[in-house]
Protein backbone atom coordinates (compact mmCIF):
# COMPACT_ATOMS: atom_id res chain seq x y z
CA UNK A 1 0.00 0.00 0.00
CA UNK A 2 3.11 2.53 0.98
CA UNK A 3 4.70 1.62 -2.28
CA UNK A 4 1.32 1.48 -4.52
CA UNK A 5 0.51 5.70 -2.88
CA UNK A 6 3.83 6.63 -3.42
CA UNK A 7 4.36 5.40 -7.01
CA UNK A 8 0.58 7.07 -7.89
CA UNK A 9 1.60 10.52 -6.28
CA UNK A 10 5.08 10.79 -7.22
CA UNK A 11 3.77 10.21 -10.99
CA UNK A 12 3.31 13.71 -11.72
CA UNK A 13 6.50 14.50 -11.06
CA UNK A 14 9.79 14.13 -13.11
CA UNK A 15 12.20 14.04 -10.59
CA UNK A 16 14.44 10.95 -10.93
CA UNK A 17 13.73 9.34 -6.92
CA UNK A 18 9.91 9.83 -8.22
CA UNK A 19 10.54 7.85 -11.49
CA UNK A 20 12.43 5.43 -9.77
CA UNK A 21 9.18 4.66 -7.09
CA UNK A 22 6.95 4.46 -10.40
CA UNK A 23 9.42 2.21 -12.31
CA UNK A 24 9.47 -0.02 -9.16
CA UNK A 25 5.75 0.10 -8.73
CA UNK A 26 5.45 -1.24 -12.44
CA UNK A 27 1.57 -1.36 -12.60
CA UNK A 28 -0.57 1.12 -14.45
CA UNK A 29 -1.33 4.24 -12.32
CA UNK A 30 -4.74 6.02 -12.73
CA UNK A 31 -3.94 10.06 -12.93
CA UNK A 32 -8.18 10.39 -12.37
CA UNK A 33 -7.93 9.56 -8.32
CA UNK A 34 -4.57 11.93 -8.13
CA UNK A 35 -6.60 15.36 -6.59
CA UNK A 36 -5.21 18.80 -4.90
CA UNK A 37 -1.31 17.42 -6.12
CA UNK A 38 1.36 19.83 -4.97
CA UNK A 39 4.94 20.11 -4.93
CA UNK A 40 6.88 21.19 -2.14
CA UNK A 41 10.71 22.08 -3.39
CA UNK A 42 13.32 20.03 -2.43
CA UNK A 43 11.24 18.41 0.07
CA UNK A 44 8.54 15.83 -1.21
CA UNK A 45 5.02 16.07 -2.72
CA UNK A 46 1.29 15.70 -1.40
CA UNK A 47 -2.02 14.84 -3.27
CA UNK A 48 -5.65 13.25 -2.26
CA UNK A 49 -5.81 10.08 -3.47
CA UNK A 50 -9.30 8.02 -2.71
CA UNK A 51 -10.12 11.17 -0.23
CA UNK A 52 -6.89 10.51 1.92
CA UNK A 53 -4.03 12.67 2.23
CA UNK A 54 -0.66 11.17 1.05
CA UNK A 55 2.44 13.03 1.87
CA UNK A 56 5.55 11.61 0.29
CA UNK A 57 8.91 13.07 0.88
CA UNK A 58 12.30 13.17 2.78
CA UNK A 59 12.65 14.03 6.77
CA UNK A 60 12.12 18.32 6.49
CA UNK A 61 8.80 17.56 4.80
CA UNK A 62 7.91 15.14 7.78
CA UNK A 63 8.72 17.97 10.58
CA UNK A 64 7.41 20.76 8.51
CA UNK A 65 4.01 18.68 8.52
CA UNK A 66 4.13 17.54 12.25
CA UNK A 67 4.47 14.05 11.77
CA UNK A 68 6.05 11.61 13.64
CA UNK A 69 8.07 9.55 11.78
CA UNK A 70 10.73 6.92 12.49
CA UNK A 71 14.24 7.98 11.19
CA UNK A 72 15.85 5.38 8.35
CA UNK A 73 19.22 4.40 9.18
CA UNK A 74 20.41 2.54 6.29
CA UNK A 75 22.35 3.24 3.45
CA UNK A 76 20.44 5.12 0.42
CA UNK A 77 17.81 7.67 -0.44
CA UNK A 78 15.12 7.47 2.26
CA UNK A 79 11.39 8.30 0.87
CA UNK A 80 8.86 8.91 4.08
CA UNK A 81 5.34 8.40 3.96
CA UNK A 82 2.31 9.85 5.71
CA UNK A 83 -1.55 8.81 5.27
CA UNK A 84 -3.78 11.59 6.66
CA UNK A 85 -1.20 13.08 8.83
CA UNK A 86 -0.12 9.54 10.23
CA UNK A 87 3.30 7.74 9.28
CA UNK A 88 2.45 4.82 7.15
CA UNK A 89 6.48 3.99 6.34
CA UNK A 90 9.35 4.37 4.14
CA UNK A 91 11.16 3.40 0.71
CA UNK A 92 14.64 3.22 0.68
CA UNK A 93 16.07 3.45 -2.52
CA UNK A 94 19.95 3.00 -3.34
CA UNK A 95 21.76 5.06 -5.24
CA UNK A 96 23.76 3.58 -7.96
CA UNK A 97 26.27 5.15 -10.21
CA UNK A 98 26.17 5.83 -13.59
CA UNK A 99 28.02 2.87 -15.73
CA UNK A 100 29.90 5.96 -17.67
CA UNK A 101 30.56 8.32 -14.92
CA UNK A 102 33.46 7.74 -13.95
CA UNK A 103 34.92 7.32 -17.18
CA UNK A 104 33.21 10.81 -18.11
CA UNK A 105 35.08 12.76 -15.07
CA UNK A 106 38.25 10.96 -16.21
CA UNK A 107 37.61 12.80 -19.80
CA UNK A 108 37.31 15.84 -18.18
CA UNK A 109 40.35 16.11 -16.19
CA UNK A 110 42.39 15.44 -19.24
CA UNK A 111 40.50 18.59 -20.91
CA UNK A 112 41.89 20.69 -17.73
CA UNK A 113 38.88 20.59 -15.56
CA UNK A 114 40.74 21.28 -12.18
CA UNK A 115 38.17 20.42 -9.92
CA UNK A 116 34.95 18.77 -9.18
CA UNK A 117 32.12 19.62 -6.69
CA UNK A 118 28.87 17.55 -5.93
CA UNK A 119 25.60 20.12 -4.66
CA UNK A 120 23.39 17.31 -3.48
CA UNK A 121 20.33 17.17 -1.65
CA UNK A 122 20.91 13.69 -0.55
CA UNK A 123 21.95 12.95 2.75
CA UNK A 124 25.91 13.20 3.66
CA UNK A 125 26.32 9.55 4.20
CA UNK A 126 25.45 8.56 0.96
CA UNK A 127 27.19 11.90 -0.84
CA UNK A 128 30.05 11.00 0.66
CA UNK A 129 30.28 7.21 -0.21
CA UNK A 130 29.57 8.31 -4.26
CA UNK A 131 31.80 11.37 -4.04
CA UNK A 132 34.68 8.75 -2.63
CA UNK A 133 33.50 6.31 -5.20
CA UNK A 134 33.79 8.75 -8.09
CA UNK A 135 37.11 11.27 -6.57
CA UNK A 136 35.12 14.27 -6.09
CA UNK A 137 36.51 16.56 -4.85
CA UNK A 138 34.43 18.34 -2.65
CA UNK A 139 31.05 17.44 -1.60
CA UNK A 140 27.79 19.38 -0.01
CA UNK A 141 25.06 17.39 1.03
CA UNK A 142 21.28 18.17 2.30
CA UNK A 143 21.04 20.72 0.28
CA UNK A 144 17.77 22.88 -0.36
CA UNK A 145 17.14 24.24 -4.09
CA UNK A 146 17.92 27.89 -2.63
CA UNK A 147 21.17 26.17 -0.84
CA UNK A 148 22.60 24.93 -3.46
CA UNK A 149 22.47 28.25 -5.42
CA UNK A 150 24.23 29.89 -2.54
CA UNK A 151 26.66 27.60 -2.34
CA UNK A 152 27.20 28.17 -6.21
CA UNK A 153 27.23 31.75 -5.20
CA UNK A 154 29.85 31.44 -3.36
CA UNK A 155 32.11 29.13 -5.11
CA UNK A 156 31.47 31.69 -7.85
CA UNK A 157 32.95 34.09 -5.23
CA UNK A 158 35.91 32.33 -4.46
CA UNK A 159 37.09 31.17 -8.10
CA UNK A 160 40.03 32.34 -9.91
CA UNK A 161 39.96 35.18 -12.04
CA UNK A 162 39.06 34.13 -15.98
CA UNK A 163 37.97 30.60 -14.85
CA UNK A 164 34.36 29.17 -15.45
CA UNK A 165 31.91 27.32 -12.82
CA UNK A 166 30.18 24.83 -14.88
CA UNK A 167 26.50 23.30 -12.77
CA UNK A 168 25.25 19.74 -14.03
CA UNK A 169 21.78 18.96 -13.18
CA UNK A 170 18.65 17.07 -14.22
CA UNK A 171 15.65 17.98 -12.09
CA UNK A 172 12.82 20.57 -11.72
CA UNK A 173 15.22 21.66 -8.74
CA UNK A 174 18.46 22.38 -10.47
CA UNK A 175 16.48 25.38 -12.35
CA UNK A 176 17.61 28.36 -10.43
CA UNK A 177 21.08 26.53 -10.47
CA UNK A 178 21.42 26.38 -14.03
CA UNK A 179 20.59 29.78 -14.59
CA UNK A 180 22.99 30.97 -11.95
CA UNK A 181 26.15 29.15 -13.36
CA UNK A 182 28.68 30.44 -15.96
CA UNK A 183 27.52 27.22 -18.23
CA UNK A 184 24.43 25.50 -16.93
CA UNK A 185 24.02 21.88 -18.67
CA UNK A 186 20.67 20.12 -18.38
CA UNK A 187 20.52 16.36 -18.58
CA UNK A 188 17.79 16.17 -21.85
CA UNK A 189 16.84 12.63 -21.26
CA UNK A 190 15.91 13.01 -17.36
CA UNK A 191 15.66 16.76 -17.30
CA UNK A 192 12.71 18.69 -16.39
CA UNK A 193 11.32 21.12 -18.89
CA UNK A 194 12.39 23.98 -16.03
CA UNK A 195 16.05 22.83 -16.01
CA UNK A 196 16.39 22.51 -20.04
CA UNK A 197 14.66 26.02 -20.39
CA UNK A 198 17.10 27.24 -18.01
CA UNK A 199 20.47 25.57 -19.48
CA UNK A 200 22.69 26.76 -21.53
CA UNK A 201 23.78 23.58 -23.08
CA UNK A 202 21.26 20.73 -22.84
CA UNK A 203 22.57 17.07 -23.50
CA UNK A 204 20.47 15.23 -25.75
CA UNK A 205 20.57 11.41 -23.07
CA UNK A 206 21.03 10.85 -19.73
CA UNK A 207 24.78 9.38 -20.78
CA UNK A 208 27.69 11.93 -18.62
CA UNK A 209 29.82 10.31 -21.17
CA UNK A 210 28.31 12.64 -23.82
CA UNK A 211 29.91 15.96 -21.77
CA UNK A 212 33.23 15.31 -22.33
CA UNK A 213 31.94 14.83 -25.84
CA UNK A 214 30.47 18.13 -26.27
CA UNK A 215 33.95 19.33 -25.01
CA UNK A 216 35.60 18.22 -27.55
CA UNK A 217 33.05 19.07 -30.38
CA UNK A 218 33.39 22.64 -28.82
CA UNK A 219 36.94 22.76 -29.52
CA UNK A 220 37.25 21.49 -32.53
CA UNK A 221 34.68 23.59 -33.62
CA UNK A 222 36.73 26.91 -32.39
CA UNK A 223 39.57 25.73 -34.15
CA UNK A 224 37.94 25.64 -37.30
CA UNK A 225 35.74 28.56 -36.90
CA UNK A 226 39.47 29.94 -36.64
CA UNK A 227 40.85 28.15 -39.69
CA UNK A 228 38.10 29.56 -41.38
CA UNK A 229 38.78 33.06 -40.38
CA UNK A 230 42.39 32.80 -41.14
CA UNK A 231 42.19 31.41 -44.72
CA UNK A 232 39.22 33.45 -45.79
CA UNK A 233 41.13 36.97 -45.21
CA UNK A 234 44.27 35.75 -46.15
CA UNK A 235 43.20 34.30 -49.45
CA UNK A 236 41.58 37.94 -50.07
CA UNK A 237 43.90 40.06 -48.97
CA UNK A 238 46.35 38.43 -51.48
CA UNK A 239 44.12 38.49 -54.06
CA UNK A 240 43.09 42.84 -53.06
CA UNK A 241 47.28 43.17 -53.25
CA UNK A 242 47.83 41.28 -56.60
CA UNK A 243 44.98 43.53 -58.04
CA UNK A 244 46.60 46.70 -56.89
CA UNK A 245 49.59 45.64 -58.79
CA UNK A 246 47.01 44.65 -61.42
CA UNK A 247 48.60 41.25 -61.44
CA UNK A 248 44.57 39.72 -60.43
CA UNK A 249 42.45 38.23 -62.54
CA UNK A 250 38.88 37.73 -62.53
CA UNK A 251 39.36 34.04 -61.92
CA UNK A 252 41.59 34.79 -58.91
CA UNK A 253 38.64 37.64 -57.65
CA UNK A 254 35.49 34.49 -57.81
CA UNK A 255 37.82 32.12 -56.42
CA UNK A 256 38.78 34.59 -53.35
CA UNK A 257 35.22 34.89 -53.02
CA UNK A 258 33.02 31.81 -53.96
CA UNK A 259 35.86 29.39 -53.83
CA UNK A 260 36.58 30.20 -50.15
CA UNK A 261 33.24 30.05 -48.91
CA UNK A 262 32.61 26.48 -50.38
CA UNK A 263 36.47 25.77 -48.73
CA UNK A 264 35.58 26.72 -45.62
CA UNK A 265 32.24 25.25 -45.69
CA UNK A 266 33.77 21.68 -46.62
CA UNK A 267 36.06 22.31 -44.00
CA UNK A 268 33.42 23.04 -41.11
CA UNK A 269 32.04 19.99 -42.21
CA UNK A 270 34.72 18.37 -40.49
CA UNK A 271 33.28 19.10 -37.03
CA UNK A 272 30.99 16.12 -37.75
CA UNK A 273 33.38 13.87 -36.88
CA UNK A 274 34.10 13.02 -33.47
CA UNK A 275 36.94 11.14 -31.80
CA UNK A 276 36.51 9.18 -28.76
CA UNK A 277 39.64 10.32 -26.97
CA UNK A 278 40.75 13.92 -26.21
CA UNK A 279 43.66 12.62 -27.16
CA UNK A 280 42.80 12.38 -30.70
CA UNK A 281 41.66 16.14 -31.41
Amino acid sequence: EILEYAAQIESYSHHPIALSIVQAYGKTIDPGKIKDYKEISGQGVEAIINDKKIIVGNQLLMMKKGIEYQPISDMGTHVYVAIDQKYAGAIVIADTIKTDATYALQQLQQFGIKKTIMLTGDQKNVAQNIGERLNIDEIYAELLPQDKVSKLEELQKNQKEHKKLMFVGDGMNDAPVLARADIGTAMGALGSDAAIEAADMVLMTDELSKLPQAFQIAKKTKRIVMENIIFALGTKGVVLLLGAFGMASMWSAIFADVGVAILAILNSMRVLIVHKKPSDL
